[in-house]
């Protein structure tokens, strides 16, 4: 038996149990279990997403930040569909008040149609990677906690509407008002075709200052190379970019054809490119909390408002 697949078979006996495995110790290892089969594709509403919720929380725990939910680390949706968050105070009296929003969404399809007999959509880009990111942002801000406060938030349902980002907005866990800027990360497990390995885009980076904030700075992010594919409207920045605040996503979907199938496993994951983008992650949201500025939209850059 291979390492990878010991390690899934561990990983798979805790979550029969219930419970959540041994906290993880690199990204490869989180994202394994995050898109193992045990977790049924952690669809919005069973038991895989929940015990999906509950690793998470357990990762964010070992990294010492403190629990932001209403439950915990759960803000509660209903009795089978969480949100998960935690919310790491700044250390700058002068701007502690000013959050960052830093969030991926944790669900994914579910069990459904099979093909080619596989019927488990395990989500490992989609979006098993950027819950990793997020958590691997959380442990690294952690060790070294920034000027502004950071709320890592990690959401269920965005495959269904996005049913958990809508909770939040109508139940914030903050002032809505007090947050900054948004950056969520989705889909970064393989590179784009298009920018190749370490590269990653920013969705709708001509609409704000933070797409060159980056840039500025040396990170490797670059505008969203297939603007016709509207991915700006098509995740849960949106729905907070329509609030008010500049948000968008990172991401490096080079449109492969796993997307939104039983074929996105975990074995189909570039880690040596995972591990980059994570560290630019990283990197981004340590300029958003630590900048003397905040990103603003340019001129008719903001989405218009609309029933959330």
């Amino acid at each position: 038996m291979t390492r990878r697949l010991l390690a899934a078979a561990i990983a798979g006996l805790f979550l029969a149990a219930g419970c959540a495995p041994p906290v993880d110790t690199g990204p490869g290892r989180m994202l394994s279990v995050l898109a193992a089969d045990s977790m049924e594709g952690r669809g919005l509403g069973t038991a895989g997403a929940a015990r999906a919720a509950r690793y998470i929380a357990s990762v964010l725990q070992e990294a010492g930040v403190p629990p932001a939910g209403d439950s915990a680390y759960f803000q509660r949706i209903a009795p089978r569909e969480v949100n998960v968050a935690a919310l790491l105070p700044g250390r700058d009296p002068a701007v502690r008040e000013q959050v960052i929003l830093v969030d991926a969404h944790f669900d994914h399809l579910g069990i459904g149609r099979p093909v080619n007999g596989d019927s488990i959509y395990n989500g490992a880009d989609d979006d098993a990677s950027g819950v990793v990111a997020v958590l691997e942002i959380a442990r690294a801000l952690a060790r070294d906690p920034p000027r502004r406060s950071v709320l890592f938030l990690l959401t269920t349902g965005e495959e269904r509407g996005l049913v958990g980002t809508r909770w939040f907005l109508a139940h914030p866990i903050v002032p809505l008002d007090s947050i900054a800027a948004n950056l969520e990360i989705e889909m970064i497990g393989r590179p784009d075709g298009l920018l190749g390995p370490g590269r990653a885009w920013l969705t709708g980076y001509e609409r704000s200052t933070m797409g060159p904030m980056f840039s500025a700075a040396g990170l490797a992010i670059v505008p969203d190379p297939r603007p016709l594919q509207r991915f700006f409207q098509r995740s849960d920045n949106i729905a907070f970019a329509r609030r008010g605040i500049p948000a968008h996503t990172l991401s490096t979907f080079g449109l492969h054809g796993d997307y939104h199938r039983p074929s996105d496993e975990f074995d189909r994951i570039d880690l040596n490119h995972l591990r980059s983008i994570i560290q630019t992650a990283i990197g981004a949201v340590k300029l958003l909390a630590n900048s003397d500025s905040l990103p603003v939209w340019k001129p008719g850059g903001q989405p218009a408002p609309r029933g959330n």
